[in-house]
């Protein structure tokens, strides 16, 4: 439906724009709403039922962390990680590429360590999860292949930093939302 077609009075609503919906975000979102289920249950068990099921809140914690590094991914590959913009505005175009370049390789790197260090503690750790018979290091590897994920996709960025001059942070105003869109 678009604006000529409205009744008179009525608001239309924009459009939503999903171009930015990936397939590895599905990961997210049923991990997310997994654990809005999880919560719901462990709410309702222990507040209605008065008999709480043991295993939810481990249950809940780990999905918790899935949901918050699977979200890392996601953030790293659509760019929207929070960064202070304030000090970009006022540095000459120059600094503001060689600023944006030092931050995709310190991001890089640091993905990159974390994704090793996360691996070598999954290796070594032997406990098992308290509730359910599994190896906490189950845990430990998603968060590896989480930080491996961000790896890859922050080379991508950088690559496309390298490649094209331009970004969010060195050319803000090209990447300004309009108030047409919202």
């Amino acid at each position: 439906m678009d604006k000529n077609s409205a009744a008179p009075g009525e608001d239309v609503l924009p459009e939503e724009d999903l171009s930015d919906v990936k397939y590895d975000d599905s990961v997210v979102f049923i991990l997310f709403w997994s654990l809005a289920f999880v919560v719901f249950l462990q709410f309702f068990t222990r507040y209605v039922l008065n008999n709480s099921l043991g295993w939810t809140e481990e249950i809940a914690r780990f999905l918790l962390i899935g949901v918050t590094f699977f979200g890392a991914v996601m953030a790293v590959r659509k760019e929207s990680h929070i960064a202070v913009e304030l000090a970009y505005r006022y540095l000459p175009r120059r600094m503001r590429q060689a600023l944006q370049m030092m931050v995709d390789a310190v991001s890089l790197i640091f993905y990159a360590v974390t994704a090793w260090l996360c691996t070598e503690m999954a290796g070594k750790t032997q406990q098992k999860m308290v509730s359910i018979d599994l190896p906490k290091s189950v845990v430990y590897w998603i968060v590896a292949f989480c930080f491996l994920g961000m790896a890859l996709y922050q080379a991508r960025v950088m690559w496309r930093h390298m490649r094209t001059g331009t970004s969010r942070l060195i050319d803000p105003e090209n990447y300004a939302v309009s108030t047409a869109n919202l």
